[in-house]
């Protein structure tokens, strides 16, 4: 996922996310400028859905590689996992 367009610069930002369908959602890349837009283009390279929130954006800028969203993210970024899995035909793992 990378949700792009940071709301207080109004220049490219995103952050790349990746979630197994079992862990926590981990921050995976994170940019602004140039280096946003090599994200959202290698994202759309390999099909990755693209979702677009400025205040999202800004809080998960703020986190480490390698760093678990916060709980209080949690419904959130399910929600987006949710759709995204849905525009492309998944459907989660039944456990």
């Amino acid at each position: 996922m990378t949700p792009k367009q940071s709301s207080r610069t109004n220049k490219p930002q995103a952050v790349a996310l990746f979630y197994d369908g079992e862990n926590t959602p981990v921050v995976t890349a994170t940019g602004k400028h140039d280096i946003a837009e090599q994200i959202i283009a290698i994202a759309r390279e390999h099909g990755v859905p693209l979702y677009e929130n400025p205040e999202l954006v800004d809080v998960l800028a703020q986190l480490e590689l390698g760093e678990s969203i916060p709980e209080a993210l949690y419904l959130a970024i399910a929600e987006i996992i949710a759709f995204a899995y849905y525009i492309q035909g998944k459907k989660p793992k039944i456990r």
